[in-house]
């Protein structure tokens, strides 16, 4: 399925993208992990690449992806990304030391068609950064914003369902989320709850965009009231002074 902009699965970011990069910059810890999974690959496939978050000058970069919002998004120092979709690479097998696909294959019409796809044409590792729907709902979020948790945990498919399609040897790592974290998923904003009342932050997590607009008030009100009364600060103060926290977010990483 493609959307009038082209972009691949479930939704149309040349209505809900325009703010992608501003707010979902790449986080330095979260890239070292990364970095650490691909290894001392030089050629390195990218899917669902969007603005070139977590890409590196440092390795040759075959960036794919189908949104031309997101494409037009890519600072001009970055590969000009490849108009096609995971479940149909259009690779020679093996072509790659490594491939990488971040916060994407949830959005995927056909995860295991993909994820066989980037088996195909890497010879090396295969990083996927996703998120654990076991684990989505454990956020304080669910309390304010029920629907946008229960569409995450909806959309992300199971852990195992990736592990199955990659085949080889694959290992989970969870990632523990930094308190300042710069990309803004909705967990980033752990210890942070007033950066959600900003919409344009909100729109930049796509789970956002299947809710309606009463929804979002009633969420936006909701919130603000928690944090004035302090009943928020009460429940999950504690969070605000936390190092790191551990939700959802998990890298696999797979090997033939």
């Amino acid at each position: 399925m493609r959307t009038h902009d082209s972009s691949a699965g479930d939704v149309d970011y040349g209505t809900v993208g325009s703010g992608y990069a501003h707010y979902r910059r790449p986080d330095e810890r979260i890239a070292h992990v990364i970095a650490e999974a691909i290894g001392d690959a030089r050629t390195v496939l990218n899917v669902g690449a969007g603005t070139g978050s977590y890409e590196t000058a440092a390795r040759t970069i075959t960036a794919v992806e189908p949104s031309l919002a997101m494409r037009a998004q890519r600072p001009a120092q970055l590969a000009t990304a490849i108009d096609a979709v995971a479940e149909d690479l259009p690779f020679a097998d093996e072509q790659f030391d490594a491939a990488m696909t971040l916060f994407s294959v949830h959005q995927w019409t056909d995860v295991e068609a993909g994820l066989r796809e980037l088996r195909r044409v890497t010879r090396g590792p295969v990083a996927v950064l996703t998120c654990d729907p076991a684990r989505v709902r454990d956020f304080w979020l669910y309390e304010y914003a029920p629907d946008v948790l229960d569409t995450e945990a909806r959309r992300y498919p199971p852990l195992h369902r990736l592990t199955a399609a990659l085949g080889g040897t694959t290992t989970v790592q969870y990632i523990p989320i930094p308190l300042n974290c710069t990309d803004g998923f909705n967990e980033a904003y752990y210890g942070r709850p007033e950066l959600l009342l900003n919409p344009a932050a909100r729109q930049a997590c796509s789970a956002w965009s299947f809710i309606d607009d009463r929804a979002r008030q009633d969420f936006d009100i909701s919130l603000r009231r928690a944090l004035g009364s302090g009943a928020w600060d009460e429940a999950f103060g504690h969070l605000r002074s936390r190092p790191t926290y551990d939700g959802s977010l998990v890298l696999l990483r797979s090997t033939p």
